[in-house]
């Protein structure tokens, strides 16, 4: 406390600029600045030709300026997008709002539409696949059925259900299942 006050003492008595920074051993910190610091250092910079700070810290200063200000203005765009502070704005500052606006919609109904269009074809799939079982199930129906056309796609589509879980029935006519059997 003795040395602060001192340092106080100075800046009134002498009209001097005084600042003065203490560590403590324990890492405490006080300090005392009779003026803003940075004018301080400053100022003992220009006298003494030694330099506090480097080039390196100056652009990293600089970087979070520029950042901080890309931030800022980032923020701006995104109320705007969100149709908030437009009142003010000219036509020509609504121009690029309005394309990036048109921009994400154009792009939503694509994704839109890619994704109808993948729906379609599972669904056609899956119904490719129905016939498929239905041909295991009546052979002589599925006959009828490719004769009539209803099956051209079909051996164009993987199946969708592992042939290890369908049951077939056998070929001879004495291990078949009795006629009208199956409801169709």
């Amino acid at each position: 406390n003795g040395i602060l006050k001192k340092a106080k003492e100075l800046t009134v008595l002498c009209d001097a600029k005084v600042s003065l920074v203490i560590f403590s051993s324990t890492g405490k910190m006080t300090e005392f600045s009779s003026s803003p610091l940075e004018t301080i250092l400053d100022k003992y910079q220009r006298s003494s030709g030694n330099k506090l700070w480097d080039a390196k810290h100056e652009y990293l200063n600089s970087e979070v300026e520029r950042v901080k200000k890309e931030n800022d203005n980032m923020q701006i765009q995104l109320r705007h997008l969100k149709g908030e502070d437009i009142t003010a704005l000219n036509p020509k500052e609504l121009i690029p709002i309005e394309e990036a606006l048109l921009d994400g919609l154009t792009k939503v109904r694509d994704k839109k539409m890619e994704y109808w269009n993948r729906m379609k074809n599972n669904g056609r799939m899956l119904e490719e696949e129905n016939k498929r079982l239905k041909y295991m199930e009546n052979p002589k129906q599925y006959m009828e059925m490719e004769e009539k056309g209803e099956l051209e796609n079909c051996r164009n589509y993987p199946s969708q259900i592992p042939f290890s879980s369908l049951h077939i029935k056998p070929i001879h006519p004495d291990l078949q299942e009795p006629k009208g059997y199956y409801n169709f």
